[in-house]
Formats: structure tokens, sequence, C-alpha cells
């Protein structure tokens, strides 16, 4: 006879193991310490086997019923239910050892030689802060389109919109290289397209006009923090690097006495390796510098340990203790007031935007293009460095007088 609850309930164990049937194949099997278990009893190619369908009753009746008819639907199909068990048991340990986690720490350590280290470390923020609290333990292979967009909202909802973007960029990337080493089937990120507010397009506020920046030079040259961030926020305006680029600055990559700074690939946005000619009043400020910082790694050195370069807020925060606000300068605009005005200058273009480092576009030129244009990339930067040093003094200043002509 078929089992009942009432039945199943009143089922007490004995001294030893037995069992009691429900039919096609379904039993409960009773241990001596009262626990109990359904069992599928079955003949696959002629030998007698039995395999487990969960305990009772944390698997009900019903529930067993139906994984009985799963198991003999196998048996119809030509498979051994215990073999596809095993397969499945298999696949989920393996879908636990992948989780998003994993395989984003995985694809992170293999983008350290590629991505610049502020991208790098950005991208460690991103997934760690806003993706592995949600998405970490998940097994990547499980996770959809609606749960990725659910982590991107809690973002989104903070109002911090191009967060929102780049993390999602980040994940997508995840997930094909989870893809690409057969961890996932595809990338849920593309069929969210749309789904998240787009956010108004940035700049990085900067000063363009010359009476305005005069006087921002002279605030530098009167700041009273720490002597690093002085340095750092007069060397900032000669040089126009990034501001990832300026704090990260080795004294191993500096040569004072041929008035070059060359950064490695591994340091720059664009992986190519860039060479900064320095000016005058570029070297004399590290020569100052190299005083206190000079026996360390970093030219810029962080506030608590010599050992880390200064944080990526330094610059900014140095401005707004000026009193300038976030949109009238920032530690980036200095390479937007550069741009500007050089081109107002007259200096060719291609030799400015080789010295802002810009992407080039061929590949292969890319590699190479460091020393391009350098003769005139060193006369330029002098010429730079003596109009912004005309403007912090006052002086009349007649911009084509710093041109290339000149």
């Amino acid at each position: 006879m078929a089992l009942g609850t009432l039945k199943l309930d009143k089922l007490k164990p004995k001294a030893k193991l037995f069992r009691v049937a429900d039919g096609s194949g379904l039993c409960i099997e009773v241990h001596p310490s009262g626990a109990k278990y359904w069992r599928y009893r079955y003949r696959f190619a002629g030998k007698a086997k039995m395999i487990s369908l969960g305990p009772y009753p944390d698997v009900g009746l019903s529930e067993a019923r139906d994984r009985r008819e799963a198991a003999a639907r196998q048996l119809r199909d030509g498979k051994d239910p215990s073999t596809e068990k095993q397969r499945e048991n298999v696949e989920r340990r393996h879908a636990h050892a992948n989780t998003f986690r994993t395989v984003a720490s995985e694809w992170l350590a293999k983008q350290k030689d590629k991505l610049a280290t502020a991208t790098y470390d950005k991208a460690t923020w991103l997934l760690e802060d806003f993706a592995y609290p949600w998405l970490g333990d998940r097994a990547i292979a499980e996770i959809d389109a609606p749960t990725v967009l659910a982590t991107l909202r809690r973002v989104e909802s903070r109002g911090k919109l191009e967060t929102a973007h780049r993390l999602k960029q980040k994940i997508s990337q995840v997930f094909r290289y989870a893809v690409a080493t057969g961890r996932a089937k595809g990338d849920p990120v593309p069929a969210l397209k749309g789904a998240l507010e787009t956010p108004k397009a940035k700049h990085h506020a900067s000063i363009k006009k010359p009476d305005e920046l005069g006087t921002l030079l002279r605030a530098l040259q009167c700041y009273g923090g720490s002597f690093v961030t002085a340095c750092a926020l007069k060397l900032a305006p000669l040089v126009f690097v990034r501001p990832g680029e300026l704090r990260h600055a080795e004294w191993t990559e500096i040569d004072l006495d041929a008035a070059e700074w060359r950064i490695p690939a591994a340091k720059m946005k664009m992986r190519s390796a860039h060479i900064v000619p320095l000016s005058a009043q570029a070297v004399s400020i590290l020569r100052e510098l190299q005083a206190l910082t000079g026996r360390g790694k970093y030219v810029f050195p962080g506030v608590r340990t010599n050992k880390r370069p200064m944080s990526e807020n330094t610059v900014n925060s140095a401005l707004r203790g000026m009193g300038y606000a976030s949109d009238q300068m920032t530690g980036h605009g200095f390479r937007s007031t550069a741009s500007t005005m050089l081109h107002e200058m007259g200096w060719d273009s291609a030799v400015i935007e080789r010295q802002l480092a810009h992407a080039e576009r061929n590949t292969v030129k890319a590699a190479y293009n460091h020393a391009e244009y350098l003769p005139e990339r060193r006369k330029m930067m002098q010429a730079w460095s003596d109009y912004l040093t005309a403007l912090e003094k006052h002086e009349k200043v007649v911009a084509g007088r710093f041109g290339a002509a000149a």
C-alpha cells in the first residue's frame, strides 16, 4: 500500500534499519537513530541500484514522488540516475568554487600588469565595495541580468551614476573572462542597455584665463600646508600629467641632470612609456624636495608612511583649502589649462597631444612614440614654465612671446 503522511509519522525506529515501500521503486528508509530517508530502487544495465532522494520530513511525500518520477524519466532516456546525480553534485561544487569573487579576483590579477596603477586600484575598489557584497559569494554561472541590475541600482540610488556605469563595465569584463574560461555561458550585462540613468557629461574644472591663472599660481606659492603637498601643487601646472601619474612618481624615474622624467608604461593610462621634459623651474622644485624625500621610493610619499604615495585627494583637498571649489579648479584641470592655452599660443597640436600622452590610435606606433617630438616638447615645456612664471610675477605677458615661433 502507498504511504501516507500519517503512516510516515508513525513509523518508529527498530534495532535494525528497515524500509517501507511507497510504490514504483520509492521507499522510506528508517534508521535505528530515528532518521528517515527517501530511497529510489531501480535496475540499470541489469544491475540493482539505489539512490537517495533526501531526508524526511525535509522532503515531503509529494516532493519525494516528484523526484522519483524525475529519476524514472532519466531511466527511460537511457541514463543512470545515480551517475546523473553524481554529475550534478560535481557541477554544484564546481559552481560554488567559481563564485563571482573568485573569478573577479582572478581577472583582476591578470590585469595588474596591463593597467596603470591608479586604474587597477580603482577597478579593485569598484568590485570590492559595490559588487562583492551582493554578488561575491554567488556562483557566477547562476547570476542573471536582473541580479546584476539590482546590484547596480543600489549604487545608482545613491546618486553615483558614473560609478554605477563604471561598475557595470567592470562586471561585464569579469563575465567575459568567465565565458572565455568556461565558467559562464554568457555575459548578462548587454541585456541591461538603457536600464541605468545616463550621467551628465562631466568635465574637469579648469582655469583658462591668464589673469585668473596668475592668481592661482601665486596662491600655490603661498600654500601653507605640508611641504610635500606644496611641491606637488607647484609642479602640477608645470608638467600637467594625470594626477595619478604625479602622485605615483618615483625618484628612480627622474633624472634631474638630464632634466627628464621617464614614466614606465605600467603607470600610464594608455600603457605606453612617457617622457616628461623638465623645465628649469620643475628641476628646481624637485631638487628642493629631493633633500626631504629623495631617500625613499616616492617623490610625493603619503603622510602616514613613505612606503605609499600621497592620497589621490591630496591636491584637490589643498585646492579646496585655498578657496577653489570643485567647479573652479581640480588637479586634473591643469591638463586642460595647458592644452587650451598652448593651442592658443600656436604650438603644434601633435606636439601638445604627445605631451599630454593621449591615446595613439595606431597601437604599433604607440609602443615606440614615447620620444616622438621630444626636441619640440622640451622647447614647449620650458616656454610654458616661463609663461607661468611671468603670470605669477604679474609681468606684462604677451602670449605670442612664449609660442612656438618664439
